[in-house]
């Protein structure tokens, strides 16, 4: 991105300096506050530190625009027209277990349509970027997704729900028929820099349920700004509403769908 424009600028400093505090939280882990949401959905400090920064930076950028926080909910702006989407650690247990895999990810929304995002990698030092119109970069290189065209070539990345989640069953039924037609699956446990891969060319899809739109919302626009496919599951259009989402590239989009439909059909038609 030879030249970036005002909204990635603000986006990319209030990254990089919340950043700072969640590198040092990783460093003393163990020190760390912890609590729970749910029945293993944490919450730590460095979530409600690094959403503070990310808020007070991009108010002081953009003071009239809302916003949609992970921690915080939704705050109403005196602009109506534009939110800011955040998830300030997006791969809370990664991090909590000292996995070095996490991200934050931030996503502009005007009038409920997606315009730019930014998902930072703090350990990697890699910002993934992207604006409506204007192309996907990593550290100012261009990305695009990956050119393979033959399933039994391609590696895909998913989640897997955990303890209290549902969906389990039609989990293993999608896990099971994209195992045998694809070279791989992986799972890294942070839907953002899942979603960053698939532009950057690592993956060639990903998709998982039930996720929440500050987990997807800026690689949304990240994948499509690379040349990438984004809809539900079964092809629909409604991904933030749903939360259910497979990104690939352009040419597996149609035969990963097909065997992702049958897998979902295949368990709603299963015996309870």
């Amino acid at each position: 991105m030879q030249h970036r424009s005002p909204i990635i600028n603000v986006m990319t400093s209030a990254a990089r300096k919340a950043s700072r505090r969640l590198l040092r939280d990783f460093g003393e882990v163990e020190n760390l506050q912890v609590s729970k949401k749910g029945p293993a959905d944490f919450v730590s400090n460095a979530d409600i530190k690094a959403e503070e920064t990310l808020r007070r930076e991009l108010e002081k950028a953009r003071p009239d625009f809302g916003f949609l926080l992970e921690e915080g909910g939704i705050v109403e702006g005196k602009d109506k027209d534009n939110r800011w989407i955040i998830d300030p650690l997006d791969g809370t247990l990664n991090f909590l277990h000292g996995i070095p895999h996490f991200s934050i990810s931030i996503a502009h929304e005007c009038r409920g349509r997606l315009l730019a995002g930014i998902i930072y990698d703090p350990v990697r030092d890699e910002m993934f970027m992207a604006e409506r119109g204007i192309g996907a970069f990593v550290n100012d290189r261009r990305l695009r997704v990956s050119a393979r065209n033959k399933l039994d070539e391609a590696v895909l990345a998913t989640g897997i729900p955990f303890l209290g989640r549902k969906h389990h069953p039609a989990t293993l039924n999608m896990l099971e028929s994209v195992m045998t037609n694809t070279a791989g699956i992986r799972r890294f446990g942070s839907a953002a820099l899942d979603l960053a891969y698939v532009a950057a060319g690592r993956y060639e899809g990903f998709w998982e349920s039930d996720l929440k739109p500050w987990d997807i919302a800026a690689g949304l626009v990240i994948v499509m700004e690379a040349g990438g496919l984004v809809t539900e599951l079964t092809g629909g259009p409604d991904i933030l509403a749903t939360g259910n989402v497979l990104a690939t590239n352009d040419v597996l989009h149609e035969p990963i769908t097909k065997l992702l439909r049958t897998a979902i059909k295949e368990n709603k038609n299963s015996p309870s």
